[in-house]
C-alpha cells in the first residue's frame, strides 16, 4: 500500500508487551529511497529519549487504531544503542544497532534491503546473488562508499525543499509517499502554488530526480513548468493506486518502477 510519511505521523508504537512512543518522523536513504528508520518519541516511561525503529520489526499498521506494532519489547528498546538524532548518524552506529537487534546491513547487498528486496531476512538461495545486470566492480564500489559515508536524510527536515525544473522552480516538496511492503519511497508530494496561484498538488518520481543540493535546499529534476500543469493531479483524500501511477509514467514518458 502507498501511504504518505505523514499519514504514519503520530501512530503509536505498540511493542509485544506495551506502547513504545509515537512516530514523529522517518529517515530515509538518498542513494535508495528506502524508509531506513521510524523515528519514536518514546515519552515519559524512557526520559523523553528518541529511538530509532526499523522496518524489520514492523509486522503490521494498524490505521483504525493509529497503531504500527513492533515485535520488539520496551527492554530491548530500553537497551538498544543510544543514537543522537540530532546528529548525523555514521554508518558504524548503523552497524552498531544492526548488530544489537540482530538485522543485516541494508548497504552491503545489491537489493533495497541488502540481499532481499523486502526488510525480512534474507532467504538462502537469494544471499550473495545479485541482479543480472549488477557488475561485480559496481558492487564493490557501492558497499566501499556505504562503509565510510551515510546518506540518511530526515523527512522533517527535507520536507520544504524547492523543486527546480529545467526552466524554473515547480513547486516544493510537501510530504513523500512510500510503499509499506518494501518501505521504498516512491514519490515526492510536490505543492506548486509558490508559484502557480490556484495550482495543484503532483507527484514526483524519485527516479526523475536528477539530484539534490543538500546545502541549498533544492531539488533539481529535467520536468518543465509546462509539463507540470498537464500532468495528472494528485488529490490526498483520494487513495493512489497503479491506474492512477500508469498515467502518471505514461504523461511524463517515463519507465514504470514495478516493470
Amino acid at each position: 500500500m502507498l501511504r504518505t510519511i505523514d499519514s504514519v505521523h503520530g501512530y503509536t508504537i505498540q511493542a509485544t508487551d506495551d506502547e513504545l512512543g509515537s512516530v514523529e518522523e522517518v529517515y530515509f536513504d538518498d542513494e535508495q529511497w528506502g524508509v531506513r528508520y521510524l523515528v519514536v518519541e518514546t515519552g515519559s516511561w524512557l526520559s523523553s529519549r528518541k529511538v530509532l525503529i526499523s522496518p524489520y520489526s514492523v509486522v503490521g499498521i494498524n490505521d483504525e487504531d493509529g497503531i504500527i506494532e513492533v515485535s520488539l519489547t520496551r527492554e530491548q528498546v530500553k537497551n538498544s544503542p543510544d543514537i543522537d538524532t540530532h546528529q548525523p548518524i555514521s554508518r558504524q552506529l548503523e552497524g552498531d544497532y544492526s548488530q544489537y537487534y540482530g538485522y543485516g546491513n541494508y548497504w552491503t547487498g545489491p537489493y533495497l534491503w541488502g540481499a532481499a528486496g523486502h526488510p525480512e531476512y534474507p532467504a538462502a538461495d537469494t544471499v550473495g546473488t545479485p541482479p543480472m545486470n549488477q557488475r561485480p566492480e559496481d558492487l564493490a564500489e557501492r558497499i566501499n562508499d556505504a562503509q565510510q559515508d551515510t546518506h540518511l536524510r530526515s523527512s522533517d527536515k527535507t520536507s520544504g525543499y524547492h523543486i527546480l525544473g529545467t526552466d524554473d522552480e515547480i513547486g516544493h516538496v510537501k510530504d513523500f509517499i512510500f510503499d509499506d511492503k518494501d518501505w521504498a519511497v516512491r514519490y515526492l508530494l510536490v505543492d506548486t502554488r509558490n508559484w502557480w496561484p490556484g495550482g495543484k498538488k503532483v507527484l514526483l518520481g524519485t527516479q526523475w530526480i536528477e539530484r539534490i543540493d543538500w546545502s541549498d535546499s533544492t531539488v533539481q529534476t529535467k520536468l518543465t513548468r509546462e509539463q507540470i500543469k498537464n500532468s495528472p493531479e494528485y488529490d490526498e483524500d483520494i487513495p493512489l493506486d497503479r491506474p492512477y501511477e500508469v498515467q502518471l509514467h505514461e504523461h511524463y514518458g517515463r519507465r514504470t518502477y514495478w516493470d
